[in-house]
């Protein structure tokens, strides 16, 4: 496999470009048309297409289905054949590409959030991303949620408080652990369920 390419965090207005083409090393599998399954490496990605490492091509035409890791399953089509691999323009509903867009701006960013690898628990997209931040003083501020799992949380909002401070995101108690451009990341105090999640924050995708 290629060696992992990382690249530098987004700001907010790559972030706002849904096609905003980001460096990747997102390990998966992938199907051809004749049902053979081959593992790959995916290099860089935006909402609409992506870059294959690959052992085995498709011919350009034919339908890709792949399952890759923190993103799950994507479909395409083969544009061009490339060196060690090829490319795809991705097959997804206008809803599907904007959480797309949201995992790779997460992506992107991992390192800066210092984040593990292996996440623990797979982000989700609230489909009403709006809520609110309360701090230990009580004070409140309205924030959105750039994306969710049952760990944690990463929040857009116009308050930056010290890492390490204890804060309840909707009704779930946490601390911020890391500062991102435009909010926080913060960590849950326990692990949530997907019950109180939903109940809290509406259907997540």
């Amino acid at each position: 496999m290629q060696r992992e390419l990382r690249s530098a965090p987004l700001s907010l207005s790559e972030e706002k470009r849904r096609h905003q083409r980001v460096r990747v090393s997102i390990l998966g599998r992938y199907m051809l048309p004749n049902k053979r399954e081959y593992p790959c490496q995916v290099i860089d990605m935006s909402p609409g297409g992506a870059r294959f490492v690959a052992p085995v091509n498709g011919e350009p035409g034919d339908r890709i289905v792949a399952y890759l890791d923190h993103v799950g399953r994507i479909e395409g089509v083969v544009t061009r054949l490339l060196d060690g691999g090829f490319a795809i323009a991705i097959n997804a509903t206008a809803r599907k590409r904007d959480k797309l867009a949201a995992q790779l701006t997460w992506l992107a960013n991992r390192h800066q959030l210092g984040l593990p690898e292996d996440r623990r628990h797979e982000r989700l997209i609230p489909r009403n991303p709006f809520t609110e931040l309360r701090l230990g003083d009580g004070r409140a501020y309205r924030c959105k949620l750039i994306d969710l799992s049952l760990s944690g949380a990463a929040i857009a909002c116009d308050v930056h408080p010290a890492i390490g401070t204890s804060v309840t995101l909707g009704q779930s108690r946490g601390i911020v652990v890391r500062h991102i451009e435009g909010g926080v990341a913060i960590e849950f105090t326990t692990v949530q369920s997907m019950e109180t999640l939903v109940a809290q924050f509406g259907e997540l995708n």
